[in-house]
């Protein structure tokens, strides 16, 4: 299988369409031979966006356009969240068969469910239905683990979300169907031949 990096934010409707659709492709990732690592990092940070603020005007408009020409359903969040705690526990999780379990139950709580998932005790009860202690993993080390992994992607050329990292090129979005498929194909005969060369 190639890897291929996917860094993402939990406060992105994009994103979570992203998530939505790469459901959608599993069998033909898996085809192609292709293992999407999911990779947290905190848009706020690399962009300044401030957390808590209003989400309204064409940056909502975008991200719900970008829904519907995928026909995915979405709560959109009035504001801009902060993820870090919810990074905090993946990352602590990253590796483990409930890493993608904790995604999955967080982007539901988020844009199927309508959650403020920031507020006081949302963190604790997210966590309370998969039997986590999140409020051990999001402490103050593991909110610095996010700041760092987000400060790693911004060297490595990361500059918003959703991007996949094609071997240092960096793809920012979510292409329609057709070019994912031809980039992701172009992509794995490379790495192919990479390999075969030695």
């Amino acid at each position: 299988m190639i890897d291929i990096p996917l860094y993402y934010d939990f406060a992105s409707t994009i994103c979570y369409v992203t998530h939505r659709v790469m459901q959608r492709k599993a069998a033909e990732l898996d085809g192609l031979g292709v293992s999407l690592v999911w990779k947290p990092i905190d848009l706020a940070r690399i962009t300044g966006w401030p957390r808590g603020a209003d989400v309204e005007g064409p940056r909502r408009e975008n991200a719900l356009r970008v829904a519907a020409e995928f026909s995915i359903a979405a709560l959109m969040p009035a504001r801009w969240l902060d993820s870090r705690a919810l990074h905090a526990v993946t990352l602590d999780l990253r590796g483990t068969t409930r890493e993608p379990t904790w995604r999955e139950r967080v982007w539901t709580a988020v844009y199927d469910e309508g959650r403020k998932v920031d507020e006081p005790g949302e963190l604790e009860r997210l966590g309370a239905d998969l039997g986590i202690d999140t409020a051990r993993l999001a402490s103050e080390a593991g909110l610095a683990r996010v700041d760092a992994e987000t400060r790693l992607a911004y060297e490595a050329g990361v500059g918003g979300v959703p991007t996949f990292d094609l071997a240092g090129w960096f793809l920012c979005g979510l292409q329609d169907d057709e070019t994912t498929r031809r980039i992701l194909e172009r992509f794995v005969a490379k790495q192919r031949d990479r390999e075969a060369a030695g």
